[in-house]
């Protein structure tokens, strides 16, 4: 017996799987043209089965944002795995077991303290754990300014360990580009600042083997990547309306969506209201400092077409509100009938759920998701 949408139970996710897979080959293909390796951020999918189709090959490269994820990707055989958070002392012993399992997890740091807790564990441990130091690319998160005379330290300390394996940054600051020129300068932005980084510490005859850069926005826009020996992206996979606002992705693109259900509808006040609230949609309003605020989601048909002039305007735990923009009024809807809402931030919305059900060609398969940390 086939699945279909009308038999599932409502708020659930919901992904186009030829959209998912069109977005990785757009990934794949763009960046093949720099001869890079691409180490897909796992964090957005946070599932076996979808990872399955973004890194087919389980000795390449992928990065994580929990040791959960680290650990449950490593059950599954992926043995090359960057932990892209900054790290700390509590988590030194779960990194050690992973080693000592047979698999390849780097770490991330960014100060001399760090450096120095890291060199003493291991060497009251008799083992070898890679570290990563973070460049600071932005001002939008962490790590240091790739001038900052403390990287030399900090690798120095990690090399006379045998630590010592590169720098990453994150162009977190891209979420606020709004066109291409932008996103171009921020990609290039982003590549100097750890090519920058490389230099200065080869001039202090210090190695650099590993330069990792990446973010969704500006892995796609990127024009040159000398230097770099790795991307990182992750919510290329699903995209958003976040990334559609930043114009990186096209409504279509977007393969991620809440399938939900018409619960009430006040046609005088142009309202209808659905039993998807921040339970599943999650309160994420990342389009709200965008051109067009998206609010808790825009609305699509049972079948994925946008429906012009209707967002989800406000989300209480279990029911959401969808209202009209100017000028529009709701379309012929009656109780109960099938909505699909996009998200604002595929990530925050997948990780209300505890899975995905995928829409494949000729049947809906579910692909089961974790979380925890």
């Amino acid at each position: 017996m086939f699945t279909t949408l009308g038999s599932l139970q409502t708020p659930c996710l919901v992904v186009d799987k030829i959209a998912f897979l069109h977005n990785l080959s757009r990934m794949e293909k763009h960046l093949d043209a720099f001869n890079v390796a691409l180490r897909p951020h796992l964090k957005t999918v946070k599932s076996i089965a979808a990872a399955s189709y973004i890194l087919a090959d389980k000795q390449a490269g992928c990065t994580v944002s929990t040791l959960k994820e680290a650990e449950t990707f490593a059950a599954e055989g992926y043995t090359n795995i960057t932990y892209a958070v900054g790290i700390t002392e509590d988590k030194l012993q779960r990194v050690l077991a992973l080693i000592n399992q047979g698999v390849n997890l780097t770490i991330l740091l960014d100060s001399m303290e760090q450096a120095m807790l890291v060199s003493q564990f291991c060497s009251e441990n008799e083992c070898t754990i890679p570290c990563l130091i973070e460049i600071d690319c932005d001002g939008h998160r962490a790590g240091l300014s790739p001038k900052n005379k403390e990287i030399v330290t900090i690798a120095t300390i990690l090399e006379s360990s045998g630590l010592y394996r590169g720098l990453l940054t994150h162009a977190g600051g891209s979420y606020a580009c709004s066109t291409a020129e932008q996103l171009i300068q921020f990609a290039e932005k982003e590549r100097s600042a750890v090519v920058a980084a490389a230099s200065m510490l080869e001039e202090a005859g210090i190695t650099t083997t590993v330069l990792s850069i990446g973010s969704t926005p500006t892995a796609l826009s990127t024009q040159n990547l000398d230097g770099i020996t790795e991307v990182r992206a992750g919510v290329y996979t699903f995209f958003d309306l976040v990334m559609a606002g930043i114009g990186i992705c096209d409504i279509e693109d977007i393969a991620l969506s809440v399938l939900t259900r018409v619960t009430g509808i006040k046609r005088s006040e142009n309202k209808l209201f659905i039993d998807a609230g921040w339970m599943a949609l999650s309160r994420d309003r990342g389009t709200a400092s965008q051109a067009f605020d998206c609010g808790y989601g825009l609305v699509c048909d049972q079948a994925g077409n946008l429906l012009p002039g209707l967002k989800v305007t406000s989300a209480n735990q279990e029911h959401g509100v969808i209202e009209c923009e100017p000028g529009f009024t709701l379309p012929d809807v009656k109780h109960g009938d099938l909505l699909r809402i996009l998200p604002n931030h595929a990530c925050a919305t997948a990780a209300q759920h505890s899975g995905y059900h995928v829409l494949s060609y000729d049947d809906i398969e579910f692909w089961p998701r974790f979380g925890g940390w």
